[in-house]
């Protein structure tokens, strides 16, 4: 039976999309293929992808430039997969709007789950009824400025609500500590982490029922935080 999602993949490498190919239609994926930047971009406004797996070494453009091409007019799910491991590529990646960063080599049904996760977050309402965001037994009422675990309100200070209503907001979206510092302390910020940790630190305390095991807010070391996945 096919699936009903559609996925362009821009990649020119043969063997990886051999894979991906093989991983996805197997899962009744239905697929459309780029081997380049300018390809990937075209076909990306053309035929309306449910999600777009993006590698950042192509032939004709590097994969961040393709990355902040759709971005300007598109909020389709995008997963980099790359052989750039480093902790720069990631958080600029991210920062530039991918939801999700894969390092080859990778394991088929990894990238699978991860597409799940993607799709999922992206077909989930937002709002219910206002401007409201649910996971779990966690309700955020960005309306009301009101947090609720399991019906009852979390005092939370001023900085430590901004960020949970950020955070939900772009549930299953990482958002990178810079991204976090100056939304909600400004472009202007001279500190490290630190502060951003210590808010944290507290609200998963408030959250949490073991903050060390978290089900609502995850770290994704070395880049920043996420909620929900």
């Amino acid at each position: 039976m096919a699936n009903r999602y559609t996925i362009l993949v821009v990649e020119d490498d043969e063997i990886i999309t051999h894979i991906i190919q093989t991983v996805f239609r197997t899962a009744n994926y239905s697929l459309h293929l780029a081997a380049s930047g300018s390809q990937g971009i075209m076909m990306a406004s053309s035929h309306c992808p449910d999600l777009i797996i993006l590698d950042l070494g192509l032939p004709d453009m590097d994969g961040m430039k393709v990355l902040r091409r759709i971005r300007e007019w598109s909020s389709t799910p995008i997963i980099v997969v790359s052989a750039r491991s480093r902790e720069n590529d990631k958080v600029e990646a991210l920062e530039l709007g991918a939801d999700d960063y894969v390092v080859k080599p990778f394991g088929g049904a990894e990238l699978l789950a991860r597409v799940r996760t993607a799709l999922r977050h992206a077909s989930r309402p937002i709002a219910d009824g206002g401007d409201v965001s649910k996971i779990g037994g966690l309700t955020v009422d960005r309306d009301k400025r009101q947090v609720l675990l399991d019906g009852v309100n979390v005092r939370l200070t001023q900085n430590e609500y901004r960020i949970v209503a950020l955070l939900s907001k772009n549930l299953g979206r990482v958002l990178t500590y810079s991204e976090l510092i100056r939304d909600i302390w400004g472009p202007n910020f001279c500190g490290d982490n630190s502060i951003l940790r210590v808010n944290m630190a507290n609200i998963r305390r408030k959250l949490e029922e073991n903050p060390a095991m978290p089900r609502y807010i995850f770290t994704e070391t070395g880049v920043g935080y996420r909620m929900g996945g």
